[in-house]
């Protein structure tokens, strides 16, 4: 395929899509220490309580949708959260529909949220061209036993460049990711709902593996032109009853 010299479609005036996509929201919240002060019956209580919520978010909608919760804890691996829901839905509403449900426990009272990034997934421009590396407009998530995840945003320069210049610097950074079947990418949009420009997540099984893979993409000259891709999340995948066990 040939590359696409026109990207966001200023110069032929394309026209909106307004096709149905999935959003994305990854909402990390911290507890305070003060809830592991109460008596065992009680906290017990108070984690049963916001499980029933968390999980009827799914289970009392429709199938068509399309609700989609991962649970994830952070505790002994991230100073600043706990526990990350990774919510998806076709509708943004959906993502407030779960948060009020949750609101509405005891529990979110001693909870706080550090961080929570909105994002939408659409096709990548890069990834057609290479065989075997495109995104589907739809995702599955939480394959993994890890998920790693973080905000991302591109240098303003990197917008001056050239389509060409570009799509070279991605089809080096996929064939440098060729080798690492076992992660698997989610990379979703955020231009206009929140203040990075992607998020960036991704299922493995194989922490090792990770870690060599962002090692390499540092030595690819897109690198060059990441602004920031901090903070980094590492997130072990679990039941929700385990995720508020670890809590105390």
């Amino acid at each position: 395929m040939m590359v696409d010299l026109d990207p966001s479609g200023q110069v032929t005036q394309r026209e909106p899509d307004r096709a149905q996509r999935q959003f994305l929201n990854y909402a990390f919240y911290k507890l305070d220490p003060a809830f592991r002060r109460l008596p065992q019956a009680e906290r017990d209580e108070l984690k049963a309580e916001f499980l029933a919520a968390a999980e009827a978010w799914v289970q009392e909608a429709p199938a068509e949708k399309g609700l989609i919760q991962r649970t994830y804890s952070l505790v002994g691996v991230r100073g600043d959260v706990d526990l990350m829901l990774w919510r998806i839905a076709f509708d943004l509403r959906e993502f407030q529909e779960a948060q009020a449900r949750l609101n509405r426990t005891r529990l979110m009272g001693y909870l706080t949220q550090p961080h929570n990034f909105v994002a939408m997934q659409k096709r990548s421009q890069y990834v057609n061209r290479i065989a075997g590396s495109g995104h589907g407009l739809e995702i599955l998530p939480g394959q993994g036993r890890y998920l790693f995840i973080y905000p991302f945003i591109k240098t303003r320069p990197w917008y001056d460049l050239t389509p060409h210049a570009r799509q070279g610097m991605m089809d080096e950074h996929i064939f440098a990711s060729g080798p690492f079947k076992g992660v698997r990418i989610n990379t979703s949009y955020s231009y206009g709902i929140d203040d990075q420009e992607f998020v960036v997540s991704f299922d493995s099984d194989y922490p090792q593996e990770f870690v060599d893979l962002v090692h390499r993409l540092r030595y690819t000259e897109a690198s060059n032109y990441t602004l920031r891709d901090t903070p980094m999340f590492t997130c072990l995948k679990k039941d929700l009853q385990d995720v508020l066990n670890d809590l105390g």
